[in-house]
């Protein structure tokens, strides 16, 4: 089915040049806010873009507090600290995920621990996260604990894989039976909601990303979005070094990070804020277009959950098995179409290989046959969208 894929793809976005898997698209807009910030020499962590930026994101998703960072690892790292999470903890997430996930959690000396996705949602799974703490954990006067090392569990970290919402409501209800704090790795869902609220609002923090390739981009960034001003205001201070206000005086009460978003680059932020809404609108127009094509084959298209509305971030299909999905890889990027497997799963690299894990069939399955597809909303276009 190859060529016929090849000839759909590059009929579908009218070029035969190289199709790239998500390409950023930049218009006057953002030219005149980026060289702003330079006219004014306002480029670093103070400025009216960061704050408006924030705002922005705030007002859209509908959080209480929206904290600028340099990037989304970085959000997920002072989201985890904030938690409470320390080191010797273990915290629940999903193998099927980007390295960062667990980076964040590592790099404040905890321990990752992987539960089973859903194969509906590509993202953790409620039905395996209580059979784990079920067969794995016990609740004491001092919170949820491992039964075998009694070393703490902490917290949850779900990620809306793609842009498709977990199961929210059902992970947040066990979350609360077992006293966990609920994170939200949402790094890929700006414009997906869950039962109409935007996913990264059910837990008290939920963390952004806006790389390169993301659905917008600041070029390197991230955010923090807190369900309260507190939770916010601690986020704030945490990540610009925890220095305490003063005209002139360096005063820092605490250890804290040097996380903060340069105003140049949620200057780019604020102007592809702008385009989100025509973005979602032509991703999922191309959503719809994947979803005829394949729906009388051999491959599955991944479509957007029934509780939820996905920005269709980076559309995928499962292969009949990994064979054929290796096929598809190689003649699709051969004929210049880039397409990628998902990633590997985080208990098989090294550095995580020895962290707890409950049953992964599901992860493993997807694993071995799934297949991104380019997912651009706007494709070799440098001037102005329309």
């Amino acid at each position: 089915m190859s060529p016929h894929v090849t000839k759909f793809i590059r009929d579908l976005f009218n070029t035969n040049d190289a199709i790239p898997l998500h390409a950023p698209a930049f218009g006057e807009l953002e030219t005149a806010l980026v060289v702003d910030t330079l006219t004014t020499t306002f480029v670093s962590s103070v400025g009216q873009y960061v704050d408006d930026f924030e705002r922005g994101v705030r007002e859209y998703t509908g959080t209480s507090q929206a904290v600028a960072t340099v990037n989304g690892t970085a959000a997920l790292h002072t989201a985890l600290k904030l938690s409470g999470v320390q080191a010797g903890d273990f915290v629940i997430t999903q193998a099927l995920t980007f390295v960062a996930t667990c980076n964040a959690i590592h790099h404040l000396g905890a321990t990752p621990v992987f539960v089973d996705v859903s194969e509906a949602t590509l993202g953790l799974c409620p039905n395996a996260l209580d059979s784990y703490l079920n067969e794995h954990a016990k609740l004491t006067a001092d919170g949820c604990v491992d039964t075998k090392s009694g070393r703490p569990i902490r917290a949850v970290v779900p990620m809306h894989t793609f842009g498709h919402p977990v199961h929210l409501r059902e992970i947040h209800a066990i979350c609360n039976q077992w006293q966990l704090e609920l994170i939200e790795d949402a790094a890929e869902s700006l414009g997906s909601f869950y039962d109409g609220q935007h996913t990264g609002t059910i837990g008290r923090f939920a963390a952004l990303s806006f790389n390169g390739n993301k659905i917008i981009t600041t070029g390197g960034g991230g955010m923090l979005l807190c369900r309260d001003q507190a939770s916010g205001a601690q986020a704030k201070h945490l990540t610009t070094t925890a220095k305490v206000a003063h005209p002139y005086e360096f005063y820092h009460d605490q250890a804290g990070f040097n996380y903060r978003m340069p105003n140049l680059n949620a200057a780019l932020g604020c102007a592809q804020l702008t385009r989100l809404p025509s973005y979602l609108t032509a991703k999922r127009k191309l959503a719809n277009a994947y979803r005829t094509f394949f729906a009388d084959s051999d491959y599955r298209f991944v479509d957007e959950p029934a509780h939820g509305q996905s920005n269709f971030w980076l559309n995928a299909v499962v292969c009949a098995d990994k064979a054929s999905r290796d096929e598809f890889l190689v003649n699709l990027n051969r004929a210049g179409i880039m397409c990628r497997p998902v990633w590997q799963l985080m208990h098989r690299l090294p550095m995580y290989a020895h962290c707890p894990a409950g049953n992964l069939q599901v992860s493993e399955y997807l694993e071995s046959r799934l297949v991104n597809l380019p997912s651009s909303p706007i494709i070799g276009q440098q001037h102005e969208p329309t």
